[in-house]
C-alpha cells in the first residue's frame, strides 16, 4: 500500500479524534499511574516527533519518537485507525521510526506498553521488529501493569 507518513502538527480533526479514541482505550486497561500514553500537550512537546500515516484523505495512524538522550530514544503512541488493523500500517510507522532513530544517531530505542492481554497484538509486533524486554529506563519504575522493551540499533 503506499502510505504517506508524515511529520505531523496534531491538529487536524482527523488526527485529534484518533488520539482522543487512543487515551479512551487505554483508560480502562489499567490504573491512572500505570498508564503511560502521552496526551496533546505530551505529544507537543519539543523532544517528540510526531507522524501520521495516510491512505490518501484517510488517517490510517500514527505513531512518535521522544528523544531520552542523545542516543536512546522512546517509540510512543503508536495507533492504528480501526479500519486499517491488520494492513501493515503499525509495521509502517514503526520502520519509519526505528529509521529516524538511526539517523538521528540513537544506539537504542526503547518503549513501554501494558502487559495486559490487551497488549499482545503489540508486543508480537515489537518483537518481530527485534525489541526484546528489558528493566525499566528513563524515569520509569517497576510496574506490574507495564512491560518494558529495548532495541539496540
Amino acid at each position: 500500500m503506499p502510505w504517506q507518513i508524515r511529520k505531523d502538527p496534531l491538529d487536524s480533526p482527523a488526527v485529534l479524534a484518533l488520539l482522543r479514541e487512543h487515551l479512551a482505550t487505554l483508560a480502562p486497561t489499567a490504573p491512572a499511574e500505570s498508564r503511560h500514553a502521552l496526551d496533546l500537550d505530551g505529544l507537543r512537546a519539543p523532544d517528540v516527533t510526531f507522524w501520521s500515516i495516510w491512505d490518501g484523505p484517510a488517517l490510517a495512524g500514527f505513531g512518535a519518537l521522544k528523544e531520552l538522550s542523545p542516543d536512546h530514544g522512546e517509540v510512543k503512541s503508536m495507533r492504528t485507525a480501526q479500519a486499517y488493523m491488520r494492513q501493515g500500517v503499525a509495521s509502517a510507522i514503526l520502520r519509519h521510526i526505528i529509521a529516524e532513530a538511526r539517523r538521528r544517531g540513537y544506539t537504542r530505542l526503547s518503549l513501554e506498553t501494558g502487559s495486559m492481554d490487551f497488549f499482545a497484538p503489540a508486543h508480537q509486533l515489537y518483537r518481530s521488529f527485534g525489541f526484546t524486554t528489558c528493566e525499566p529506563f528513563g524515569a520509569y519504575k517497576p510496574d506490574p501493569n507495564s512491560t518494558f522493551m529495548t532495541l539496540v540499533l
